[in-house]
């Protein structure tokens, strides 16, 4: 009788109610398909990988940016490898971003979310990285910042923080230089 209740509720009245909610979403649940001007398409609402200095940095993921698969790291905050790997990440950041300082660093640029999977950094994050993408691209850093501003989503039901969808801003980003 158990086993009945649970196939039950397991495989029919549980993901009814997540089909449900996922409906209330922007996206309805679907990923978002962006097709840019070369012909190349890129799903908006999953995390890319943008490691050239050229573009903004995505958050780090967990999960390689496979979509297949979303997850944390599951390592709490006192784990020997994941304080290895921030200070990793860290390093790596400020090398490729001289002059910022350390305490100057975003967490988003460094943590993974726990989807693995997050397209969206924090206003911080990707202003840290104005005055690198500036310089290497030959403009002006009032110019990049204002990109930046111009892609400033509002918070989704005006819960959560503002953020910033990495690959629409860095596809304005190609689309400045390109002319």
């Amino acid at each position: 009788m158990l086993s009945v209740i649970c196939i039950i509720l397991l495989s029919g009245i549980y993901p009814a109610i997540v089909w449900g909610i996922a409906q209330m979403a922007p996206d309805k649940g679907e990923g978002i398909v962006i097709k840019e001007k070369r012909g190349r398409y890129f799903y908006e609402n999953i995390g890319q990988n943008f490691s050239d200095d050229k573009y903004f940095w995505s958050r780090p993921s967990a999960v390689n940016y496979n979509a297949a698969g979303s997850g944390g790291s599951n390592k709490g905050p006192d784990n020997p490898d994941y304080l290895l790997s921030v200070q990793s990440k860290t390093d790596s950041f400020m090398t490729h971003n001289p002059g910022v300082n350390r305490e100057d660093i975003p967490s988003d640029m460094v943590t993974a979310s726990g989807s693995g999977l997050d397209p969206h950094i924090s206003i911080e994050g990707a202003m840290v990285q104005v005055k690198r993408i500036a310089k290497l691209r030959n403009l002006d850093e009032n110019k990049v910042s204002k990109i930046v501003r111009d892609h400033i989503d509002a918070p989704v039901y005006g819960m959560g923080p503002e953020r910033i969808n990495v690959l629409k801003l860095n596809l304005a980003l190609d689309n400045l230089t390109a002319h």
